[in-house]
């Protein structure tokens, strides 16, 4: 398969003009300037409101004038992450796509498929004169990547539909109709440097090759977080060792996802060096069994590195022992049955980085629950806080409850039917979606949501699966054409 062959081609034509312009998270001015121009230039209603989503209506075709109107929506940023030896500038750089068997993926980088192939099917339906529907919306967001501000910023009445359909998912066959809520709890340690001991020998030791993933749709997936595994790794070390001293802690760079890399140097004392060496191969050998299934890739390097101030060293331990103590992962399943055993409430340490005078932990929390978001902010908090840390954790978002006399649910499930002969899956996703904050905005707005196939979304092995494209467009043509009269 050649790029001339994907289908449906009006989607990968459109997705392919998206990916050739930068549109990182809270840098979308390129992508809302080329929507503008590309709504008006059609003569389509076309409006960007104070935060930067944009609006683009369509009037109904012949013989749907009277349907209610629907609102398709996707978040125009992307998450950018490269592997780390990828020369690549995100503010500037065009993504660089090839075909891998029946996937869609990215020479390095992530794809952008999260969602640039949801706003290449807003804007194929826009640009269409074959389509049958009733008035439409379509609305882009921005910044939903790092905050959802796009979503939070928007007033009442920019979107006055009566139904939303949410292309943001990555699970053909599955129709989501809730989302967790989340927060983020930022620690941090404050420190002096200070000089090493007279005998201190300095190693830097460095992982990398995790699967990584995001934070919430992937937490189930008992993939390894580095983070974990290298503060794991140095609170055996400071037990075992007298006088082993932190100079740097580097992992993690997004709030929403496992780090799959990291690196920390080291002073110990000059007669134990090759002890600890020992116990870094033994270490590593030991997580590589615990991780066989999902982590198949990782890479494990130690070596000698320059001298140089280290952090004090009540603090370092503390800060050590607060990473081996603290929450990561699962804490509660939901006990919904509707939801099918989906993760309600977990915990992401997503980053952490040292500085000449601080130590910034950033993790992210969700649930379907709020109350139980709450506590599970709460635990983190405290772990941090009894270390010495300050922590602090932002407002959040709010879960999207399921509706349980959806119309719009009826009418997906139904021409999913129709179309494929069998039955969709209808349940909740951990992860956020702009839904939630539309419920509050919004309150008697029907939702759904679903997309085509994505995988290792929020890393450079994001891949789209390209059949479920066609799928997807197929299915929502239907149920455009099958939305009630007003």
């Amino acid at each position: 398969m050649n790029k001339n062959e994907l289908k449906p081609a009006a989607v990968f034509e459109q997705f392919a003009k998206i990916n050739e312009i930068p549109r990182p998270s809270k840098h979308e001015e390129k992508m809302i300037e080329y929507l503008r121009q590309w709504g008006e230039s059609r003569g389509l209603d076309t409006r960007v409101d104070e935060v930067g989503n944009v609006i683009i209506r369509k009037a109904a075709t012949p013989g749907y004038e009277n349907r209610q109107t629907v609102i398709l929506q996707s978040h125009m940023d992307m998450v950018c992450d490269k592997l780390v030896d990828v020369d690549f500038d995100f503010d500037n750089d065009a993504i660089r796509t090839y075909i891998d068997g029946e996937w869609l993926t990215a020479e390095g980088t992530t794809l952008g498929a999260d969602d640039g192939i949801g706003c290449a099917i807003e804007l194929a339906i826009l640009d269409a004169d074959d389509v049958e529907h009733g008035p439409l919306e379509c609305v882009f967001t921005r910044d939903e990547e790092t905050g959802l501000s796009g979503a939070e910023g928007m007033k009442a009445g920019f979107m006055t539909g009566d139904y939303l359909i949410n292309l943001d998912s990555e699970d053909e066959g599955e129709i989501f109709v809730s989302c967790a809520g989340g927060r983020n709890t930022q620690a941090t340690f404050t420190f002096r440097r200070e000089a090493a001991p007279a005998d201190a020998f300095f190693i830097r030791g460095q992982l990398k090759g995790l699967i990584g993933g995001h934070s919430g749709d992937d937490i189930n997936k008992k993939r390894a977080n580095a983070i974990k595994l290298l503060g794991r790794f140095l609170f055996q070390t400071m037990r075992r060792y007298d006088g082993v001293r932190l100079a740097q802690f580097h992992s993690g760079k997004l709030h929403n996802a496992i780090p799959r890399d990291g690196e920390f140097v080291i002073a110990v004392p000059n007669a134990v060096k090759e002890n600890v060496r020992a116990d870094w191969n033994v270490f590593a050998a030991d997580v590589e069994d615990e991780f066989h299934v999902t982590d198949t890739q990782m890479e494990w390097f130690m070596e000698s590195t320059d001298a140089q101030p280290v952090i004090e060293a009540a603090v370092a331990k503390n800060f050590v022992w607060a990473l081996q103590a603290v929450d990561n992962g699962i804490y509660a399943i939901c006990q919904d049955e509707a939801l099918g055993g989906m993760v309600e409430t977990s915990s992401n340490i997503a980053s952490v980085h040292t500085t000449d005078s601080e130590i910034n932990i950033l993790s992210s929390q969700r649930s379907n629950v709020m109350s139980n978001l709450d506590n599970m902010c709460a635990t983190i908090q405290a772990t941090f806080e009894l270390a010495g840390a300050k922590a602090v954790s932002s407002d959040g978002y709010p879960a999207w409850k399921m509706k349980a006399d959806s119309k719009l649910q009826e009418i997906t499930v139904q021409a999913y039917r129709q179309l494929f002969g069998k039955e969709p899956v209808v349940r909740g996703i951990h992860a956020g979606l702009e839904c939630g904050l539309f419920s509050e905005r919004y309150p008697s707005l029907d939702m759904v949501s679903f997309g085509p196939t994505l995988r290792f979304v929020h890393t450079p092995d994001e891949r789209l699966l390209i059949p479920t494209v066609q799928m997807v467009w197929d299915h929502l043509l239907l149920i455009l054409k099958n939305i009630p009269v007003k």
